[in-house]
C-alpha cells in the first residue's frame, strides 16, 4: 500500500513529531470523511511499501525522511510552492526559505524525490496572470535542475473557498474571479511553456477539460517515480493499480492518513479547510501521541 500524507492537512509542516511516533508505532488511526468510519492502517515496511507527502514546509521532516531512506523504503515529497501574498496565502512559508528547503531535498535525496506544485492558480488583484507568468519563470529557472515536474491546477471554487475568499477580500480590500474555462486553458498552457522552457515537465492535476500541450495529465500518487526512488534507495519496486480520487485523477491506489480542518497555514482558497479558527484550535489542541491527527471518541494517546 501507497501511503498518502496527506492531501487534506500539511502533516510534515504541522505533524512532524505525530508522523514520527505513528511510524515508531508501526500504524495509525485516520476518519474516512464520507464514511464517517474510523480505521486502522499499518505503516511497518511490510504494509506500507511508499509514501507520498504533501506539504509547504519540510523543516521538521528531515529526520523522519532520512530513517524512511535508511529503511529502503521510497518516499515523494509533493512540494507546495506558489508565493502569493500574504492576503491569500496568510502563514505559509516565504519562496525564497521553500526554494532552499527543495534544494536540501534534492541534494540529499535526489532529483526525483520532490515534485514542486504551483497550485493552484487563483486570479485576485494581487494575483492577476501576468503575477503567475513572472513567478513561474523565476521559480522555475531556480529549480531548473532541483526537480523535474511541476504540478499545475486552476483552483476549484467550492462553496467554502468562494466564502473564505470573499472574508479576506472583504478584510484586504481586493477583487477575485474565477474565469471561463478558455481563459484557464490559455493562461495554463502559457505557464507550462514558461516551465518547459527551463526543461521542467508542466503536469495538470485531474482537470482534463484544461489539458493543452504542453502539458500532460499529472499522476501525484505515482508508483512509478517511487519505484525509481526505491532503486536508488536499495529497496523494492512499488506496485499499486490505478485508482483516482476523482474524474482525470491518474493516480496510484493510496490511502490517506490525514484530516480536514487541521492545517492552519490559512490559505483562502484551500479545499481542505473550512474556517481557519477550526484549523487552529485542532493544531492546538492536538496531542501527537494520538493514534489520529484529530482523535476519535475513546481514542487514548499512547506512551
Amino acid at each position: 500500500m501507497i501511503v498518502s500524507a496527506s492531501y487534506r492537512t500539511d502533516i510534515p509542516a504541522f505533524y512532524a513529531d505525530w508522523f514520527a511516533r505513528r511510524l515508531e508505532a508501526g500504524w495509525a488511526s485516520y476518519r474516512n470523511p464520507y464514511s464517517g468510519r474510523t480505521h486502522r492502517l499499518r505503516l511497518d515496511p511490510k504494509a506500507a511499501e511508499g509514501f507520498v507527502f504533501w506539504t509547504r514546509n519540510l523543516r521538521s521532516f528531515f529526520p523522519v525522511l532520512e530513517r524512511l531512506e535508511a529503511e529502503r523504503r521510497p518516499f515523494v515529497v509533493q512540494f507546495t510552492l506558489t508565493g502569493y501574498p500574504g492576503a491569500l496565502e496568510r502563514a505559509t512559508l516565504r519562496p525564497e526559505a521553500a526554494l532552499n528547503q527543495l534544494e536540501l531535498l534534492a541534494a540529499r535525496f535526489g532529483p526525483r524525490v520532490g515534485v514542486w506544485r504551483y497550485d493552484p492558480v487563483f486570479l485576485a488583484d494581487p494575483t492577476p496572470p501576468d503575477f503567475h507568468r513572472r513567478q513561474v519563470e523565476a521559480l522555475a529557472r531556480r529549480l531548473r535542475s532541483v526537480v523535474d515536474e511541476v504540478v499545475f491546477s486552476f483552483a476549484q471554487v467550492y462553496a467554502k473557498t468562494a466564502r473564505n475568499t470573499d472574508r479576506a477580500a472583504a478584510r484586504h480590500g481586493f477583487a477575485w474571479r474565477d474565469p471561463n474555462d478558455e481563459e484557464k486553458r490559455a493562461l495554463l498552457g502559457e505557464l507550462a511553456g514558461i516551465a518547459a522552457a527551463e526543461g521542467l515537465v508542466p503536469t495538470l492535476c485531474s482537470q482534463p477539460d484544461l489539458l493543452s500541450a504542453p502539458l500532460v495529465a499529472a499522476r501525484c500518487i505515482d508508483a512509478a517515480r517511487l519505484s525509481d526512488i526505491a532503486d536508488v534507495f536499495g529497496g523494492k519496486a512499488v506496485a499499486a493499480r490505478l485508482k483516482g480520487n476523482r474524474p482525470g485523477c491518474l493516480c496510484a491506489e493510496s490511502r490517506d492518513i490525514g484530516a480536514y480542518d487541521s492545517c492552519p497555514h490559512g490559505c483562502v482558497y484551500c479545499y481542505a479547510v473550512r474556517d481557519r479558527a477550526v484549523a487552529l484550535a485542532r493544531q492546538r489542541d492536538h496531542d501527537p501521541g494520538s493514534p489520529g491527527i484529530v482523535p476519535e471518541a475513546g481514542e487514548k494517546a499512547e506512551g
